[in-house]
């Protein structure tokens, strides 16, 4: 099955704090993977090397079977990195693109504290996202022959505010929708980037069991509508079990184990660290 995304012997080192540690995984075409642990344990670090909020002090993360960030220890890290694999990748050009390259490749993403644009309504918050793919340049945007691509948009940002059952709040401020609504808004933003690849970063914190079982079923829908690959961090394991077809679990920042959801809720070490143990009293 082909590699979506492959990470290999990635380490985020601030200081002398090692956040993520040597950590290597994939997730191929198609699938629902989770990436679970405790608070602090480097989940959502992990998310920013890979859509390059961060650049990794080292190792080497591929999207699609190319290479798109790379890095070595370099400068005082040199003495100062407690990772792994120090000089793996010292011969290898370093490449670190901004998230804004990312997302074009088609890599998407929402965040664990919901980041809409504030100031904008529910309807410019997915319009915006569109022009990332936008067929215009300086000149059609000149001479008006971009009024058939603005109306291509703002077609498709009809259909997925739609979609995503928000059409009727369409002019609202974002940030005034319930919570639920917000995180839905949040991922037809992700959407409108047309991703192969989506992150999504507990997108079930703050639901109730009602709406995270909605969730569920949510994201199985537009994964198959939109052929998609789905990245996950979450800590409700009633929807991680429940949806993933493999599971990887970090601890203090690193890969302790992974497998299927059932392979999972039988390790041990991961019990022990994660998802609690029943003591006799």
């Amino acid at each position: 099955m082909q590699n979506v995304l492959k990470l290999e012997n990635v380490t985020m080192q601030f200081g002398g704090v090692v956040a993520v540690n040597n950590l290597s995984l994939n997730v191929d075409k198609g699938e629902i993977v989770a990436l679970i642990g405790p608070n602090g344990a480097g989940k959502t670090t992990a998310f920013n090397c890979i859509t390059g909020v961060y650049e990794p002090t080292n190792g080497k993360i591929s999207f699609e079977d190319e290479v798109i960030i790379e890095n070595t220890p370099k400068g005082k890290m040199k003495k100062l990195y407690a990772g792994e694999h120090k000089d793996l990748y010292a011969k290898e050009k370093c490449l670190s693109p901004t998230p804004d390259n990312i997302t074009r490749l088609g890599i998407a993403r929402t965040f664990q504290n919901i980041r809409l644009f504030k100031s904008m309504s529910v309807y410019d918050n997915v319009l915006t996202a569109m022009h990332l793919r936008a067929k215009m340049n300086v000149f059609s945007a000149t001479v008006r022959l971009s009024r058939a691509e603005e109306n291509r948009m703002r077609e498709k940002t009809d259909a997925l505010l739609k979609e995503q059952g928000l059409y009727s709040v369409k002019d609202e401020n974002a940030t005034s929708l319930p919570y639920g609504k917000q995180r839905r808004l949040e991922i037809a933003r992700a959407l409108a980037t047309e991703p192969k690849l989506l992150l999504l970063d507990e997108p079930a914190a703050g639901m109730n069991p009602q709406e995270t079982a909605e969730l569920a079923s949510f994201i199985r829908d537009i994964k198959e509508k939109y052929n998609l690959s789905i990245f996950m961090i979450e800590h409700h394991m009633d929807l991680v079990m429940n949806i993933s077809n493999r599971i990887y679990v970090l601890d203090f920042g690193s890969l302790i184990a992974e497998g299927t959801p059932e392979e999972i809720q039988k390790n041990q070490r991961v019990i022990d660290a994660y998802l609690g143990v029943c003591e006799d009293v």
